[in-house]
């Protein structure tokens, strides 16, 4: 089991990962910090920080709201012209990678509220 250092809103939190998920879970981290930033310039410093973690995970969570929203509609208009459907099984693996995509943010911000 592997551990990394991750820096958000210039706190240093150490989070465990999957062996060889260091570098990932630090791009993560810095995606999670920009909506920290960019929200601390809108509302200002006035806030907590869980506050401020709950903003920063609803805007992430309504960006892959809207991607998934696309998808749908790609694979819709693709069906209006018949082509472009996908199979059962890239149905399947498409929800299994969504389901580990909603997993893997379930438990980065289990794992970051224990670490406060």
């Amino acid at each position: 089991m592997g551990q990394v250092d991750i820096t958000v809103n210039g706190k240093i939190y150490r989070i465990a990962c999957e062996d060889g998920e260091e570098e990932r879970l630090g791009s993560l981290a810095g995606i999670v910090d920009a909506h920290v930033h960019e929200l601390l310039e809108q509302v200002g410093n006035n806030i907590s920080d869980s506050r401020l973690l709950v903003m920063a995970s609803l805007l992430i969570a309504d960006e892959l709201m809207d991607l998934r929203d696309s998808r749908d509609e790609t694979v819709d208009e693709d069906d209006a012209d018949g082509v472009g459907e996908l199979s059962p099984e890239a149905e399947e693996s498409l929800a299994a990678a969504i389901d580990a995509v909603s997993g893997r943010i379930e438990a980065l911000t289990d794992q970051f509220a224990r670490s406060r």
